[in-house]
């Protein structure tokens, strides 16, 4: 029902087990994804209803699993493979860019991989250095596949049933901090595609660009602008590759002002692709430079206080749009 809450994991199982029943040619495999239930839930209770021959638990191998996942998919399948988090996704790192992203492009469009990698990512949870950190801009950074980053419950349903369809391979990247945030259940026309970013919250004043887990943080920064009168237009970029960069554009042309919130690291991060693009394209509509707000370049502590301390905040958010508004170089 419309008026029922749903969570960002519900999402996730109902869009997964909905392409199950709809495509006998959807399997799920990973580790710990069958009788476990996943290692964040997403799976639960989907071993029993479909059974172990397409809920598959695999051995503690990426490089092998991801394999098995590509072939499956050369071979007619359409596989969902679960690694769980970003960090391990490094150890299937020769599959997914020698293999899934460039068989099709080296077939002569022959071959078709359509295979959905969904990962765990990102800080918060206090899971430390090998399990916290932002590589979507990694994978943003190849050709040959899509890279999704879901930020709200309605995305989550729908985003994963359209990467299902799609005859490329399509990483999927589920913030940790995000699997607990519940909204309205969604319909269909709450997510009008998968490549479209969204104008989450209209402005005049600055365009305030992000994706992921930032997006919960970027939209209550700009509630807290509000009453501070400065007016924050918050983009939820949703697909890394390929970019929407027309509604980018037009935003900026309107606002005059950029700052990008990218939980990966400031060098080389998918923060300053978007900054160059916007001074490459809208140079004269700018009034003042791009502006990033990005992790710290350490790996990420496990102590509270210091994940917090590294990681895209409110408040720092706050303070860089204010300098921004002034005018001023904010570091």
């Amino acid at each position: 029902m419309r008026n029922q809450s749903l969570t960002y994991r519900e999402a996730l199982r109902i869009a997964i087990e909905e392409a199950m029943n709809a495509d006998e040619r959807v399997v799920l495999l990973g580790e710990d994804v069958g009788n476990y239930g996943g290692c964040y839930a997403v799976s639960k209770g989907l071993s029993e209803t479909f059974g172990a021959n397409r809920i598959i638990d695999t051995p503690l191998s990426e490089s092998g699993f991801v394999g098995a996942g590509i072939g499956a998919a050369i071979g007619g399948m359409r596989p969902i493979v679960e690694i769980m988090t970003v960090n391990f996704s490094l150890l299937a790192l020769d599959q997914i860019v020698n293999n899934a992203a460039t068989i099709r492009h080296m077939s002569g469009n022959q071959v078709s991989i359509p295979l959905v990698i969904r990962m765990a990512t990102g800080a918060g949870k206090q899971l430390a250095a090998q399990h916290s950190h932002s590589f979507e801009n990694w994978y943003a950074h190849v050709p040959g596949i899509k890279v999704l980053a879901p930020a709200t419950v309605a995305d989550a349903r729908y985003m994963l049933g359209m990467a299902l369809k799609d005859p490329n391979p399509v990483m999927f990247f589920e913030h940790v901090m995000l699997y607990n945030e519940s909204a309205t259940t969604p319909v269909p026309e709450d997510c009008p595609d998968m490549c479209s970013a969204l104008v989450r919250r209209t402005g005049t004043d600055i365009s305030l660009v992000t994706y992921g887990g930032s997006l919960p943080k970027a939209l209550e920064a700009a509630r807290q602008l509000a009453k501070q009168d400065v007016s924050v237009e918050v983009i939820d970029l949703r697909s890394l590759r390929p970019l929407d960069t027309d509604t980018l554009f037009r935003s900026v042309e309107k606002t005059h002002r950029l700052l990008v919130v990218d939980e990966g690291w400031r060098t080389g991060s998918l923060a300053g692709e978007l900054c160059a693009l916007v001074a490459e394209n809208c140079f004269w509509s700018l009034d003042a430079p791009p502006i990033r707000v990005c992790s710290e370049e350490v790996p990420i502590p496990y102590p509270k206080h210091l994940e917090d301390a590294v990681t895209p905040q409110v408040a720092k958010i706050v303070e860089a749009v204010m300098g921004l508004v002034k005018q001023e170089i904010v570091p």
